[in-house]
């Protein structure tokens, strides 16, 4: 059957649309690799930033050969696993649109990767992260994607048995994407150990500051404009029509997701201002910006079924989330240099309750019913009037996702662990792993550089001769 002029257009402008979505997405691997790279100290600069290079050339293999199959390949004849039958799915309508489709999924997964590498800073070595990086964004990733976004996943609101006449909603991927990243983390630090110096004897924490705040702060702010791609742009389709009203499409509610993100990351960033002002006793920029980053984690999930005053609220309890595991993991002595554990895991989790307690149903109606016959009677927020229905699928999406990420990656990291090939030696990160694992430092002006040896060999040479 062919299409008619007006389904051409639609078709042209979902995909452009999408397109420029996976666009802003992948910038956000920018933001990650600045923001990972000034929370660093300069020895182990170069490290962070080639991981995040890592993270996208390794992504783009492991999820085309297997985890967009894992995700969305379906179909009668299609090979699960690799090929070109991850273009002929169940999910996506149109052939044309499949590339498009591929692609902005493809920048979801390379961001969990980023987000784990940054829990493990400073002490892995190379061929460790090359190993998990892959089989996080080919396997542990996309399985989940599959139960909360394919229609035939068991959590999704698609499906046509949705978990608790409902399904989970996990929007743009508080648990689907960021609790997974933070669960994987988490599990790194535990099995790795803090980093040589960050306790005393004692077991008091000891400060390890990053090296450039000017980096940290550039790599909010690219976050912060990809976000605008990741959670509007999980409208895959913006031109759908709603049953019985004038609305034209998801566009409608494009602008309202753009605005219920920037107020849940703007409110987090201030009561984060305050709040570790009153802990700490001054104004503490860095910790703002996690701040800002754990508001845009938790309203993921909800971004597009909540007004914008439940988007305040969603990001003033972020904040506190994250100030208060970032307290425990010091008494747990966990170190987690960039906090990713606590910020995405923490903020991740957080933003799933929240969605089962605000989600309007207007706009789950809209989220998820446009283009049909009518509303499917779904549960939505419990505090907006609503049924316990949708805050118990969102606290299951919360345990199997810990579930899942647990037997998983924990036993990875424990394996690495025992092969010896996990963590680098007390000496290499003491000299730092840009010297010991890249050539040199990264910084041609390095601070260390006239008393610091410039290749690692010199480095065990003076420390053998002392």
């Amino acid at each position: 059957m062919e299409h008619s002029w007006e389904s051409s257009v639609e078709e042209s402008i979902n995909a452009i649309y999408l397109l420029f979505s996976a666009y802003l997405v992948f910038v956000m691997q920018l933001g990650f690799a600045m923001l990972c790279a000034g929370s660093v100290r300069a020895k182990n600069a170069m490290n962070i930033l080639l991981t995040n290079v890592v993270d996208a050339a390794v992504g783009s293999l492991s999820y085309f050969l297997f985890g967009f199959a894992f995700a969305f390949g379906e179909g009668p004849n299609k090979n699960p696993f690799i090929g070109t039958s991850y273009f002929a799915l169940k999910d996506v309508p149109t052939a044309s649109y499949d590339y498009s489709f591929f692609l902005y999924q493809w920048a979801f997964a390379i961001a969990v990767a980023g987000i784990t590498s940054g829990s493990i800073a400073e002490r892995t070595q190379f061929g460790a992260y090359l190993i998990f990086s892959f089989f996080l964004s080919g396997f542990v990733y996309p399985v989940v994607a599959h139960w909360v976004w394919s229609s035939s996943g068991w959590l999704s609101p698609n499906s046509s048995q949705q978990l608790f006449g409902s399904g989970a909603i996990d929007f743009a991927g508080s648990g689907a994407v960021h609790l997974v990243g933070g669960i994987a983390g988490l599990w790194g630090c535990i099995i790795e150990g803090p980093r040589v110096g960050r306790f005393d004897a004692f077991g008091k924490s000891v400060i390890m500051r990053g090296h450039n705040a000017t980096l940290v702060v550039l790599g909010t702010f690219l976050l912060w404009f990809g976000w605008f791609g990741f959670n509007p742009g999980s409208f895959n389709k913006i031109l759908v029509a709603y049953p019985n009203t004038v609305d034209q499409g998801h566009w409608t509610s494009v602008g309202r997701t753009a605005v219920t993100t920037t107020l849940a990351g703007s409110t987090a960033g201030i009561v984060t201002l305050f709040g570790r002002r009153m802990l700490a006793g001054h104004w503490d920029a860095l910790a703002v910006c996690n701040g800002v980053l754990g508001g845009f984690v938790a309203i993921t999930s909800g971004c597009a079924v909540v007004e914008p005053w439940a988007a305040i609220v969603c990001g003033f309890f972020a904040a506190w989330v994250l100030i208060g595991l970032n307290v425990l993991a010091l008494k747990l002595k966990i170190d987690d240099p960039l906090e990713a554990a606590q910020l995405h895991g923490g903020c991740g989790a957080w933003g799933l309750i929240f969605t089962g307690l605000f989600a309007k149903e207007e706009f789950i109606v809209q989220a998820y019913d446009a283009g049909l016959a009518g509303a499917q009677g779904r549960a939505y927020g419990l505090l907006v009037g609503g049924r316990w229905g949708l805050v118990g699928a969102q606290v299951v999406e919360v345990v199997v996702i810990l579930v899942w990420v647990s037997v998983t990656m924990g036993p990875l990291f424990y394996l690495l662990h025992w092969l010896r090939i996990l963590r680098i030696s007390i000496d290499e990160e003491v000299a730092g792993l840009d010297i010991s694992s890249h050539g040199g430092y990264a910084y041609n002006a390095h601070e260390e550089e006239d008393s610091a040896p410039r290749f690692y060999g010199d480095y065990v040479r003076m420390h053998n001769n002392s």
